[in-house]
């Protein structure tokens, strides 16, 4: 049996009296692809957020690659958060570096990687995400597709087990949304594990292996896309579909 890289045992995170996620308990196995979907205020950021404790559980355990973070001193946890990669809905580029710059600079500060092979990673990167011409632009001359793109290069260049995508299309104009998920669906198909906060259906049931449905604080299914879409097993992921998939 393969273990899982990432999991989540009754995970719980209160802000005051407000309980955003109340006990919930997953997993994810190397090499499969979780699509996090649901209503917004359901929780879905905060439980991406806890999984490399960029937000602190209240309760619960959450376990990456055999070790549990809640249990760790900050040293260990910021060493395993360099293995899970995390790409934000703002893209929160450096604004006064060039795109080459913004991937080579946590390889280089974190790892002690040279710059000569920092920028070879790099550039190999940017081909990767179909960027290569952009290397020495800077972030504000970029369409926000771009600096997304750039933004998962970044992520990459730490050679992560895990990616983490928190609702990574939703700032972008439409037309821009497709080239991010192109390099999304080809790093699903390279293996890269990945746990993905998504309003994109289409992503959903095309490249997940699993969708996990979450409203309520809770995870209210996880199944296959083609039994959750094809057959939501509760009310309440029922009335989620019939009003986005209309």
């Amino acid at each position: 049996m393969t273990k899982p890289i990432i999991e989540v045992k009754n995970l719980a995170k209160n802000f005051g009296k407000n309980e955003v996620l109340k006990d919930i308990t997953e997993q994810v196995d190397p090499g499969q692809v979780i699509v996090v979907i649901g209503p917004s205020g359901g929780g879905k950021s905060t439980f991406l957020r806890c999984l490399n404790l960029l937000e602190t559980p209240t309760s619960g355990e959450v376990d990456f690659d055999g070790e549990n973070l809640t249990t760790l001193d900050t040293k260990r946890v910021n060493e395993l958060r360099e293995e899970m990669g995390m790409v934000f809905q703002g893209f929160n580029l450096f604004p006064n570096m060039t795109v080459l710059e913004n991937i080579k600079l946590a390889p280089m500060k974190v790892k002690g990687i040279d710059d000569a092979a920092a920028t070879k990673r790099a550039h190999e990167l940017l081909k990767q995400v179909n960027l290569d011409d952009h290397a020495d632009a800077f972030p504000s001359s970029l369409s926000g597709g771009q600096a997304q793109r750039v933004a998962i290069a970044r992520a990459l260049a730490m050679d992560p087990k895990v990616m983490l995508f928190d609702e990574p299309t939703s700032a972008l104009d439409p037309e821009m949304v497709g080239e991010v998920l192109n390099v999304m669906q080809e790093l699903a198909n390279q293996g890269m594990t990945m746990v993905v906060v998504t309003h994109e259906m289409g992503f959903a049931k095309s490249v997940a292996d699993r969708v996990w449905f979450m409203a309520d604080g809770y995870i209210q299914e996880n199944n296959t896309p083609e039994a959750f879409f094809g057959n939501p097993q509760t009310e309440r992921a029922q009335d989620f579909l019939s009003k986005i998939l209309m």
